[in-house]
């Protein structure tokens, strides 16, 4: 599974540089969705649940890219009604830091091409490139927006 590993790194240049020991991910009630037929391709179906521990930012830098991340590698997230992509529960530690878990229900389908009598490569799939989903707000992509133009949150 390759989406975990992009949310990983697109905090790491965000919401947590310099502080990648506060991220923990864990894969939960993963499935793999299967056809008999004549090729092994398949779609994994998983919880991606982020813990960020004593973390002293604003929760808002933790949403934003993740938001963004989400309009790119999983955009039908967005789209599902009542519009609540993704859910999270926090421990306030104390005035200044909390314990944040985040649970995003993600799939990536994997089409596997046989190259030999014993030999298979699987493929990821990417997402389709679909227009912006946050138009105005930073271009084609919010997540590059966010990495080539450094990301800075101003409290209201």
């Amino acid at each position: 599974m390759q989406k975990p590993e992009t949310l990983r790194q697109l905090l790491y240049a965000t919401a947590l540089v310099g502080q990648t020991e506060k991220l923990a991910t864990f894969i939960d009630r993963g499935r793999v969705e299967c056809r008999r037929g004549a090729n092994l391709t398949f779609k994994y179906h998983y919880t991606l649940n982020l813990v960020v521990q004593g973390y002293a930012g604003s929760v808002d830098a933790l949403m934003i890219p993740i938001l963004a991340w989400i309009a790119e590698q999983q955009p039908e997230l967005l789209d599902r009604a009542p519009h609540e992509p993704f859910t999270f529960e926090s421990e306030l530690l104390d005035a200044d830091t909390a314990d944040v878990s985040i649970d995003l229900e993600l799939s990536e389908l994997v089409l596997v091409k046989r190259t030999g009598k014993a030999e298979f490569v699987p493929t990821h799939v990417p997402e389709p490139i679909i227009a912006d989903a946050f138009p105005g707000v930073c271009g084609v992509s919010l997540v590059q927006g966010l990495l080539n133009d450094g990301m800075t949150i101003v409290p209201a």
